[in-house]
């Protein structure tokens, strides 16, 4: 990433939104989100219609990253069952760390409950479209009931991650690849 200092004030207010809202919730502060990104009020309001939007041009912004997070570094040559393995293996790595706080996504639509505020609709899509990575694999990969283990996956994703985040759980021992893989095993997946 760019230095700061050399980001418009649009994108150090979405990387501001990105990081405190990951860090703090969504309820973060208006005034806050301004003074992290260096940027008055009145700026903010002449990039964004509201704070809603500027959350979802945020979550919007980080999308490549999270999937490029998740993507298995050679797709070309690893089954679908690596693939899958692969997305809990980045959860596991990733949940050890001391900023992490579970997956931002997951994170915004429990916070929110509100399925139609801009960050929601934004957060619904990438978790959708993990479970249709997830279906697709299972299809690949000979599942019997593709459908049924994607979301399988998800679950177990979710709440790994939303655990991990929470603190309540360490993922460090493989938990969720080892759940995974029974899952992978009991739907016939190779």
């Amino acid at each position: 990433m760019a230095s700061t200092d050399k980001l418009s004030p649009r994108d150090r207010l979405l990387d501001a939104a990105a990081r405190l809202s990951y860090r703090d919730g969504v309820s973060v502060g208006i005034e806050a989100l301004c003074r992290e990104a260096g940027v008055s009020k009145r700026s903010m309001y002449q990039f964004f219609d509201s704070k809603d939007a500027m959350l979802a041009a945020s979550l919007e912004q980080r999308v490549p990253g999270y999937d490029a997070q998740l993507a298995h570094p050679d797709p070309r040559s690893a089954s679908p069952r690596e693939r899958v393995l692969h997305v809990f293996g980045r959860l596991e790595r990733a949940s050890v760390s001391a900023d992490y706080h579970g997956c931002p996504y997951l994170a915004v639509l429990v916070e929110l409950k509100n399925p139609e505020h801009p960050a929601s609709i934004v957060a619904r899509t990438v978790k959708e479209r993990l479970a249709e990575t997830f279906r697709a694999e299972a299809e690949r990969g000979g599942a019997r009931d593709p459908e049924l283990l994607a979301r399988q996956l998800v679950l177990v994703f979710d709440g790994a991650s939303a655990r991990a985040g929470a603190g309540v759980e360490r993922l460090d021992d493989g938990l969720a690849t080892k759940t995974v893989t029974a899952l992978l095993d009991a739907a016939g997946m190779e």
